[in-house]
């Protein structure tokens, strides 16, 4: 059997909920020994944001989505004896990964300063909503909160209504930005031999995601437009109806284009001085985005994604989940596994996305979410 990237790394999860548990168990795929350390009696909260449940169970999907590869105990760390056990295995670990809000654990003395006294090799990972310092320290908060204040939303919807993203967007990036700090935290431990604190917020990495979008206002001091399923550089880069069914269509650059015109059968719009470049495309977007939407519905969409890849136009359907899980490449990809559990028996999920040649991850999974009971006192 291939070694795992993380081999002999034992991370001890105190997270709950999803930013943080994504970050571990990322980690956990990648072959890091996760120990999840959860409240007696409850659990972590997601295991009750069902419905769906588990078949046979009372642990929610949501839960399952971000605790695979992991071991599972139960520490209550308001009582001496849970703290004990806490320091005891920060005292063994690589890594702690936890979400209370600002100052909670240092009431316990289970904070950075604390757990590195005890071990100075300890990588201190703190996911909050606002950060450990500013104003907004101590709030509590959550994702939609963040995509909020953050801008996401200012990006999102219709120009008449920002909108949500429906997954939660901030949580999952702020997640990616977790493990990315804690690899980059352990090189710099592997070499020197000190830990450290990572200060990790949910409204900083919101703000970071923004990336191009928050770099247009920066440039040019104009607040953007919502433009709905349109994009923010070359056009065409949107979603547009075609006689049955919607498709999303990226032809942004100059040969794009052109090879959308052929397939079109309109190259006369390239002799159009309106939309023969990239920037002057964008300069009219207001005028070419209705032609183009006219040149859509006359063909079905089955129809248009056959002629343009032909072409070499990057297009794409509109799935549903259903369809979505149906996709040939998706398939091929290996992105649904199914493993053994005790009571839901054959249980879906996810796989990682992350294909490595020498020490690969993909669609193993070691461990199935603890998914057929809560933990126990």
């Amino acid at each position: 059997m291939p070694s795992t990237a993380l081999s002999g790394i034992r991370v001890l999860d105190l997270s709950r909920i999803l930013a943080a548990p994504l970050a571990t168990q990322l980690l956990a795929d990648l072959g890091a020994d996760v120990i999840k350390v959860e409240r007696p009696g409850t659990g972590d909260d997601s295991r009750t944001y069902g419905p769906p449940f588990a078949p046979g169970t009372d642990t929610a999907a949501f839960y399952l989505s971000c605790n695979r590869n992991k071991r599972s105990v139960t520490v209550n760390h308001a009582t001496a004896e849970g703290q004990e056990l806490i320091r005891a295995l920060a005292a063994r670990s690589d890594v702690l990964v936890e979400n209370f809000r600002t100052g909670t654990l240092a009431k316990y003395g289970l904070d950075h300063v604390s757990l590195r006294a005890l071990n100075p090799r300890l990588v201190y990972l703190s996911v909050t909503g606002f950060g450990q310092t500013g104003p907004y320290a101590e709030r509590p908060g959550y994702d939609g909160i963040f995509q909020a204040m953050s801008g996401m939303m200012s990006a999102s919807g219709h120009p008449e209504e920002p909108m949500k993203v429906g997954v939660s967007m901030v949580d999952i990036l702020t997640g990616l930005y977790a493990a990315t700090a804690v690899l980059a935290a352990l090189r710099h431990r592997d070499a020197t031999g000190e830990g450290q604190f990572i200060d990790l917020s949910l409204l900083d990495c919101g703000l970071a995601s923004l990336s191009h979008f928050a770099m247009n206002y920066l440039i040019s001091g104009e607040v953007p437009r919502r433009r709905g399923n349109g994009g923010y550089g070359g056009i065409p880069s949107q979603a547009f109806m075609c006689a049955d069914k919607p498709l999303f269509l990226v032809a942004g650059n100059d040969k794009q284009f052109a090879a959308f015109c052929a397939a079109a059968d309109r190259t006369d719009l390239l002799q159009d001085p309106r939309f023969t470049t990239t920037s002057a495309r964008i300069a009219h977007r207001e005028e070419i985005l209705p032609v183009l939407d006219a040149i859509l519905r006359t063909r079905t969409r089955d129809a248009w994604l056959a002629v343009l890849d032909e072409r070499d136009v990057p297009a794409g359907p509109f799935n549903e989940m259903r369809e979505v899980f149906a996709d040939p490449q998706v398939q091929h990809r290996g992105m649904l596994v199914e493993v053994e559990d005790a009571v839901s028996g054959r249980l879906p999920l996810l796989a990682n996305p992350i294909r490595l040649t020498g020490t690969p991850v993909g669609g193993t999974v070691r461990r199935p979410p603890w998914a057929s009971t809560r933990p126990k006192c």
